[in-house]
């Protein structure tokens, strides 16, 4: 799979989806002699990947790959020989060539210098273009009629289109409004091909906030603070950052981080809880020692901003969820600062969340990622069963199987073509 084979002149590919994975497809297959046509829904390629970068274009992550790899969570094993083929420094090198310079933030998040998508997609498109990739805007995918063509809805109606081979990256079904709806499941599902439900992830949550919280808070950030949340598996898991809350509940970057562990707790449960650290920097003992500090005539909210700076939403937070026997009493308020147990009733419609979790299972695909029950047919990017944390980890896995997903078709098509040898005399 290293070095794809290039095909001879007349093989034609089909790219459904004009996402990150579908374009990356794309490339692999015209660098190696296909003819490629990429069909997409949309009036214009990149416009979930265009906004995504909107707010600074977090492209990967410079982490070490024993670091980088278990962010895939369940899925890290059937990943990785994917992102270890293209991983973050052949995407970095890929998009110098570009002529996009890249680099590392404080945080190992790796950005383009203009920290844009719009001329990184462009100089893409244009390259793509340049190496002979035809564009089918406007053209959504309906499934295969009974030969086997593909069926697609155009502005001018009905399209039957013929391939030697066909990559499907549809994405998941979040911000479907830019292309991701989620609506090719059932024409897989038809084909017997294994698909998981799909679900929010890197999402906020709903929470059942009093009226004055909602009112006073909405759009306040939390910070800084430490959240923890229960496994299924056993153990907690742990971040430390900041989030917002909404009027509906909580959103924001510590929450996504923590969204798959609190997602799978309200499944199995009916809530979660997410247990958080308003003084991450405080032992207990030390809140406890301030706490019980004589306040005299002050009331305890002026008591709590004097000795442990707690004041504005965070306060707000520990009169919402603490009982007032449990205020009154030192100790216990202490415990409840360090671990304050907030409820989560379900996780935010699809449509709201950054990344969907759930699609094409890996066991439904060889490891070159073709489809088993269709063969010629190749699954690449967030439509496959995985998640990860925002930060670089989502667009590197789409742009890994989708070159994976390219290099698969071309050895597919030069193995389905080559002659078989004369049996033995």
């Amino acid at each position: 799979m290293q070095n794809p084979p290039s095909l001879p002149p007349g093989r034609r590919v089909a790219v459904i989806g004009a996402g990150p994975a579908g374009l990356m497809a794309a490339e692999v297959l015209a660098r190696h002699g296909a003819a490629v046509d990429v069909y997409d829904a949309m009036p214009s390629a990149g416009r979930k990947f265009l906004l995504a970068g909107r707010g600074g274009m977090n492209i990967t992550h410079s982490e070490p790959q024993p670091d980088f790899l278990p962010r895939y969570g369940n899925r890290r094993e059937q990943l990785a020989p994917f992102i270890r083929r293209f991983d973050a420094d052949r995407l970095r090198a890929w998009i110098h060539e570009l002529g996009i310079e890249t680099f590392i933030g404080s945080s190992g998040r790796v950005f383009p210098l203009e920290m844009k998508a719009a001329p990184l997609l462009r100089a893409w498109l244009h390259r793509l273009r340049e190496a002979g990739v035809r564009f089918h805007m406007r053209h959504r995918w309906l499934g295969w009629d009974d030969d086997g063509a593909l069926r697609l809805s155009t502005p001018d109606g009905a399209l039957r289109a013929q391939a030697d081979a066909v990559v499907l990256a549809l994405g998941g079904a979040s911000w479907p409004r830019l292309g991701s709806d989620g609506a090719w499941a059932p024409l897989l599902r038809d084909k017997q091909v294994a698909v998981a439900p799909l679900q929010p992830s890197n999402c906020g949550f709903d929470a059942d906030w009093s009226e004055h919280l909602r009112e006073r808070f909405a759009g306040e950030p939390v910070k800084p603070v430490a959240a923890s949340v229960a496994l299924p598996s056993g153990g907690m898991q742990n971040r430390r950052g900041e989030f917002i809350v909404t009027a509906e509940g909580i959103e924001g970057g510590l929450v996504y981080a923590l969204s798959a562990a609190l997602r799978d707790a309200i499944a199995a449960d009916g809530s979660a809880r997410l247990y958080l650290d308003l003084l991450p920097d405080w032992p207990l003992e030390k809140v406890q020692t301030e706490l019980a500090h004589p306040r005299g005539a002050r009331s305890m909210s002026s008591h709590l901003q004097s000795r442990l700076h707690l004041k504005g939403v965070k306060a707000a937070l520990l009169r919402e969820i603490v009982s007032k026997d449990d205020f009154a009493d030192a100790a216990r308020l202490a415990r409840a600062i360090k671990a304050l147990p907030l409820t989560l009733l379900r996780a935010r419609p699809i449509a709201e969340a950054i990344s969907s979790a759930g699609g094409v299972s890996f066991e439904a695909l060889d490891d070159a990622l073709m489809l088993r029950a269709l063969p010629g047919v190749f699954c690449a990017g967030e439509m496959l069963d995985w998640e990860a944390p925002t930060g670089g980890y989502l667009l590197t896995a789409c742009f890994a199987t989708g070159h994976a997903a390219g290099a698969g078709v071309l050895h597919w098509l030069s193995a389905e073509k080559r002659p078989q040898e004369e049996p033995s005399k």
